[in-house]
């Protein structure tokens, strides 16, 4: 990955989508040359000279100090997610600013936190890396996820199954908007680390494999996944709409995504039927897309 091109189109991207009046200048009718912003009127808004953002925007962030980019994220009205991509981009091109402590990478999970994981006995919840990677799931999630998760088959890249594997379109019902935030997410962690090999990898084969993964990259949006609504369809309990919630382990480079349903709602009726049925231990089997090049059979598809 370019980081220096990366942090050209972010800018731009950011600045293309934002007009003259939400921005509160006044726009001098409809001969515009260029979408939202012009350059000139970024740095007016973030209080700098014309050439030096011109800089910025070509992609040097060293140097750019965090009162620099604070600005320049209030001009362009970042959202969190954003701003904090403007900061990891910036800390990879030289940043002037304190480095946040490198998370140790790990794809195999503490005890005590197979041990959390077990317990919720009435939730749905995985466990995964910053690379998407699930690595541990309860019965319960295993069964709503309809054997995608078997213990055999893990780590399952949820990425990757969107993109690769048709039976996602299936399982996702807002297909579309699920692609938006993991390719957001896959972005942010791109910027976050762009060192990591295997990120880099994932992000390749997604590119060079599919088309609707290359067009949302290319938009250069950033997700910070905390909480989202999902609409799920299981084969057991038809379709279930139920609330996921992030919960970073600090130091371990892994997040909890826990399932809930709206008390009192159809969904926590059919949570307690999808678990009822978990106990009796059968779960119906969906094949799942293999990384390329692999060369064992892919489980579930025979």
């Amino acid at each position: 990955m370019d980081q220096r091109q990366d942090v050209r189109d972010f800018l731009v991207s950011r600045r293309a989508q934002l007009s003259p009046e939400q921005a509160g200048l006044p726009s001098y009718g409809a001969n515009r040359r260029v979408p939202g912003l012009r350059r000139e009127e970024v740095a007016l808004l973030a209080g700098l000279s014309v050439d030096y953002y011109g800089r910025l925007e070509r992609g040097n962030l060293s140097g750019a100090s965090e009162s620099v980019l604070e600005a320049v994220a209030r001009a362009l009205q970042l959202d969190d997610a954003e701003r904090q991509h403007l900061f990891d981009l910036a800390r990879s091109r030289g940043g002037t600013f304190p480095r946040p402590r490198r998370r140790r990478s790990t794809s195999e999970p503490r005890p005590a936190i197979r041990a959390i994981l077990a317990g919720m006995t009435g939730v749905p919840a995985y466990v995964r890396t910053s690379r998407m990677e699930i690595v541990a799931a309860n019965e319960l999630c295993r069964a709503l996820y309809g054997g995608v998760l078997d213990e055999e088959r893990l780590p399952v890249n949820l990425a990757r199954y969107l993109f690769l594997d048709p039976h996602s379109r299936g399982f996702f019902l807002d297909w579309d908007h699920v692609a938006d935030d993991f390719t957001g997410a896959l972005r942010a962690q791109a910027g976050r680390d762009p060192r990591d090999k295997a990120l880099s990898d994932l992000i390749g084969e997604l590119s060079t494999r599919s088309d609707e993964f290359v067009a949302r990259w290319a938009r250069q949006n950033v997700r910070l996944h905390r909480t989202a609504r999902k609409r799920l369809h299981n084969r057991l309990v038809g379709d279930i709409e139920l609330t996921g919630d992030a919960l970073e382990f600090s130091g371990d480079d892994l997040t909890l995504i826990a399932y809930t349903a709206d008390p009192g709602s159809p969904a926590e009726e059919k949570l307690r039927l999808l678990a009822s049925w978990a106990a009796t231990g059968a779960t119906p089997h969906t094949p799942v897309a293999r990384p390329a090049g692999a060369d064992r059979p892919v489980p579930g598809s025979d």
